[in-house]
């Protein structure tokens, strides 16, 4: 492969993100390729330390603005520091959610505007574009009851997430070549991993 492959995979709280990610990329190491799993915000030292701002209980202050800010801080950084320069060598690049995560968190959730965000994500990734997109689905309410102890995303009210689902949903329609939605909703994850790699396929 002479290029590299960007691979996101994105999807409301409790969807399996983290968990078929990892899965995702040891079964294409395993096929030889070349691989490097990112996870926003994160993956850099600047984008970790704004992650815990982020994901801190503690900041219930935190402005729908500021919040916004943040997120493109972190994923500039990620851009310029790894993304791209992993791409440059060939790399497949996968990464625990992108751009539309911002649009469905911050804009359909959060209700800050659309074109706005669309604009400042441009410019905070240079207009880069995932090849593909994997939405894992989930209904809002199974989602949320997934997992452990909750961070501040993820304790926002029940119909913030329904509205956050609903976004990713538009924007799946709005974009149905790069973006493929996966159910997750009481699929098994050997069901929904087959379905990853499928689609994964085809791309690479």
């Amino acid at each position: 492969m002479s290029r590299g492959r960007f691979i996101t995979i994105e999807g409301p709280e409790g969807s399996g993100k983290s968990t078929h990610s990892r899965l995702l990329c040891l079964h294409l190491k395993k096929k030889g390729f070349k691989v490097l799993h990112a996870r926003e915000p994160g993956s850099t030292k600047i984008g970790e330390a704004i992650r815990k701002i982020l994901l801190d209980k503690n900041n219930k202050r935190m402005s729908g603005a500021c919040e916004l800010f943040l997120f493109l801080a972190a994923r500039a950084q990620v851009v310029d520091e790894i993304i791209r320069p992993a791409l440059a060598k060939g790399y497949i690049v996968v990464c625990d959610r992108f751009h539309d995560a911002t649009v469905a968190y911050q804009g359909y959730g959060a209700g800050l505007d659309l074109k706005l965000i669309d604009s400042m994500g441009k410019f905070a990734t240079g207009g880069l574009k995932p090849d593909l997109t994997l939405l894992l689905d989930v209904e809002t309410g199974a989602g949320l009851k997934r997992g452990g102890i909750k961070d501040r995303m993820e304790i926002k009210p029940v119909l913030f997430h329904k509205r956050v689902r609903n976004g990713y949903l538009k924007i799946a329609k709005k974009e149905p070549r790069r973006i493929k939605v996966i159910r997750t909703t009481d699929a098994p994850v050997v069901a929904v991993r087959d379905k990853i790699r499928r689609a994964v396929s085809d791309v690479i």
